[in-house]
């Protein structure tokens, strides 16, 4: 068809021209798989920009960010002229005049390398379809992409046509505005917010034209000209760009010079440490929504979502503090108890040979010493006892040492650990999550993931089981010795509980006495009458959700069970027998400002609400009755406006867990403080109850939120029964008289004369107004003596 025209010169550029369609055409579908991928139409449209996720707690500070490339974009109108013209000014002068392609710099960047100085000629329109469509990844490239020369061409090829689509589909303003939110700064830092925040602690807006210059110069070489790495060849490019800023028009020469002779002050942000730090809260929050992105198509780590959850920040805070506080402490007494001996010891107390070692082969680095040395063992731990300089966690900050693997392993097997969840009982948010004491060195989340014996926090579960099976708080038991026979997977075994304090005091004690003095025996004897199945189901109804084996020693804990499961257990006493699902997000909103889920909790009556109120009166026996186990919390400025606090210990044998689990008229708390690995744990009650581990992180906790009245949280009674109750509940135990001391001590004891005074009515309230708010009860007990009543003075508010 062409030799029809008979002017060869028009023959030729219709030859040419067609040769271009039909290369452009195969360029355009990757003929035969040779060119590799080109955007397409809705490619351009809707461009992937990978932009993180923010985290945020309920009142909107941003806790964490998830992602793969670190960015944050913003508007147009956010970005200070100073940042676009410095931007303009060095990468493409012509921006505004040309159409994607500036054909003027690609013939100068021609004949300036023709002559020895290479000079590029991409416009910044050019570098946009680079970045977001990454055309010079092997995965955009086809089977021609691997030949030099050829490759190079194509890829260029693609990224003109790719530019032409860009400026058909989007504005100047808006392209230079995807170009500065998508451009790498190295150090996974993408985008000017992310950068400006790094850098200068600044919003992209507030940038002066020094501080743009910088940040602008580092496209150059975002190593080169690193200003943290290299100040002096950052100073040096910065004043490059200014220059040409001023050559440009957009800066005058008294402004060029202010700018140029103006010191790098760097001011590091806090949205590095937000956006590269993880946290139990960012991790539990992933985890959380893993069945929520599957199932709607997201990605945290590039959709831009912004995530808020129920977390109080606030309480956050005030949680986090008490549980460092107390762990400090803990983690001296627990290294003063096995000072100048080895910790790890078994039931019997005997030291567990081979145990580090056992810890070693447990982690990915003996793994690869394991394939370097073909298994040989002694080459293994002659290497891992080798010592080095190293830092590690201490609660006085991290400490440089000399040590050698072995000796870290045991460092950090000797840490106690903390979780601590707090739960508004009504609502199923979660207001406090810690999962443990260092998410750096510690990354086992001890609120979901971890599962401990609960001891006697569990309880509770059977005396729920004998409510619903027609017993009252009055119903009384005698504190004896008990011994069950029973059958499990075919053995008949046989059960003796004995009483923490070894002692069976021979007293009857109404229910609500025996739960809340934690008596073993009791317990156990009314588990046998309901039944130990009664007893897991009671407790799987409430929220427990981890195996139970059905056993007698179930209603003493000896089950594993996270803190997330007890605190929704104890929440289902507060909400009238309702066991509402926890939440820990509430609403999720897209890139684009839409509200894309929000999330209810859903309830279920399983209690009825008599029993479930009987329960939280139960609770407050701890406090209330003799000896009870949580009268520890006298201590706390916690007992002002007729407060209420109910709630239970645990301690698991040989003291390896100790457990709080607390319940106010807002809020269900639960802790649990304990070694990683069991075979290290304290040696006596003195220390390891969990009433002296895990209560004073409630306690502490508890007046800090008092204190805080930004937080409304008040001190208050529990709510009334909303229901009739059928049941006697009101049978006072024996009461202790109280006669006036001058004694001073922070702790005083009381000797009351003669056994006779158990069998008069102990009324707390009636004690309470006698002591006037002048002195406080924190335990009672019977004595060879009479009775024993120990008090401190009342703290002032």
């Amino acid at each position: 068809m062409f030799k029809e025209i008979r002017n060869k010169y028009l023959r030729y550029t219709l030859i040419g021209g067609y040769a271009i369609i039909i290369f452009i055409c195969a360029v355009e579908i990757n003929f035969l798989w040779l060119f590799g991928y080109s955007p397409t139409s809705r490619d351009i449209s809707m461009p992937a920009q990978h932009v993180a996720s923010e985290l945020y707690t309920a009142d909107s500070v941003l806790i964490g960010r998830y992602f793969k490339e670190d960015r944050s974009p913003v508007p147009y109108d956010s970005i200070s002229p100073n940042v676009t013209n410095a931007l303009i000014a060095t990468e493409d002068i012509r921006f505004f005049q040309h159409h994607g392609v500036d054909f003027r710099a690609v013939f100068s960047s021609l004949l300036s390398t023709a002559q020895g100085d290479r000079r590029g000629a991409s416009t910044i329109t050019q570098q946009l379809a680079k970045n977001l469509y990454r055309t010079r990844y092997d995965q955009a490239e086809g089977l021609l992409g691997s030949i030099p020369g050829i490759g190079l061409v194509i890829n260029k090829f693609k990224e003109w046509m790719t530019a032409y689509k860009l400026e058909s589909k989007y504005s100047k303003e808006s392209i230079i505005t995807m170009y500065l939110n998508t451009v790498s700064f190295s150090n996974n830092a993408y985008g000017i917010k992310t950068v400006a925040k790094r850098y200068f602690n600044k919003q992209p807006s507030e940038l002066t034209a020094a501080e743009a210059a910088v940040l602008i110069g580092m496209l150059k070489g975002t190593t080169l000209y690193n200003p943290v790495r290299n100040p002096d060849r950052s100073v040096e490019r910065r004043n490059i760009v200014l220059s040409q800023m001023q050559k440009a028009g957009f800066l005058s020469a008294e402004a060029y010079q202010e700018a140029r002779a103006t010191p790098l002050r760097l001011s590091f942000g806090t949205e590095e440490e937000a956006a590269r730090e993880d946290s139990y809260l960012r991790a539990a929050v992933e985890k959380w929504l893993e069945a929520w992105c599957a199932e709607n198509g997201y990605d945290i780590y590039e959709d831009g979502l912004k995530i808020y959850t129920t977390i109080d920040s606030r309480m956050q805070r005030h949680a986090e503090e008490t549980v460092a506080e107390q762990m400090k402490t803990l983690q001296r007494r627990l290294e003063n108890a096995w000072q100048g001996e080895i910790p790890w010891r078994n039931s019997n107390g005997e030291v567990i040979d081979g145990f580090l070692e056992n810890l070693a082969s447990r982690t990915s680095y003996y793994r690869q010493l394991d394939e370097r040395y073909k298994g040989n063992k002694d080459s293994i731990f002659h290497y891992l006892n080798q010592p080095k300089t190293m830092q590690v966690f201490t609660w006085d900050g991290p400490r440089e040492v000399q040590y050698s693997s072995m000796d870290s392993l045991a460092h950090y097997a000797m840490m106690l650990n903390a979780g601590m969840m707090s739960m508004d009982p009504y609502n199923g948010e979660i207001k406090v999550w810690v999962g443990g004491i260092n998410h750096q060195y510690y990354q086992y989340d001890h609120v979901f993931q971890a599962k401990r014996q609960a001891g006697s926090t569990f309880k509770p579960f059977a005396y729920l089981a004998a409510l619903e099976a027609g017993m009252s708080p009055c119903d009384k038991y005698v504190d004896k010795a008990v011994r069950i026979t029973y059958t499990e997977k075919g053995e008949e075994k046989v059960w003796e509980p004995k009483n923490a304090d070894w002692v069976f005091s021979g007293r009857d004690m109404s229910l609500r006495w025996a739960m809340g003095k934690s008596v073993n025996s009791i317990t156990a004897q009314i588990t046998e009458e309901v039944g130990w199945d009664k007893v897991v189901d009671a407790a799987k109804r409430s929220g427990i959700t981890s195996p139970l084996a059905s056993v007698p020693s179930v209603s003493l804990g000896s089950n594993d069970v996270s803190v997330f499961e007890m605190v929704n257990a104890y929440a289902t006493f507060m909400n009238k027998g309702r066991r509402v699902d926890p939440i820990l997000v509430s609403r999720i909103v897209a890139m684009d400002g839409r509200t894309v889920a929000t999330f209810k909790p859903r309830d279920t009556q399983v209690i009825s609400e008599e029993v479930a109120w009987l329960m939280t009166y139960m609770l407050r026996g701890s406090m209330e009755e003799p000896e009870g186990t949580s009268q520890a919390l006298w201590e706390w400025d916690l007992w002002k406006d007729n407060n209420q606090i109910g709630g239970k210990t645990g301690t698991s044998s040989d003291y390896v867990d100790g457990w709080y689990m607390g319940v106010t008229k807002d809020l269900v708390t639960g802790v649990w403080v304990g070694c990683d690995e069991r075979s290290i744990h304290f040696k006596n009650s003195q220390t390891g109850e969990g009433s002296r581990t895990a209560l004073p992180i409630f306690g502490k906790y508890m007046e800090k939120l008092y204190r805080d009245n930004a937080l409304g949280y008040t001190y208050g009674p529990f709510p009334e029964a909303g229901v009739p109750i059928n049941r006697q509940y009101n049978c006072p135990s024996p009461r202790i008289i109280h006669r006036d001391s001058t004694q001073t001590d922070s702790i005083s004891p009381l000797q009351l004369p003669d056994s006779p005074v158990l069998e008069e009515p102990l009324d707390m309230e009636e004690l309470k107004r006698q002591l006037d708010g002048s002195r406080q009860i924190t335990s009672v007990g019977k004595t060879k003596g009479g009775v024993t009543a120990w008090y401190r003075p009342a703290r002032n508010g």
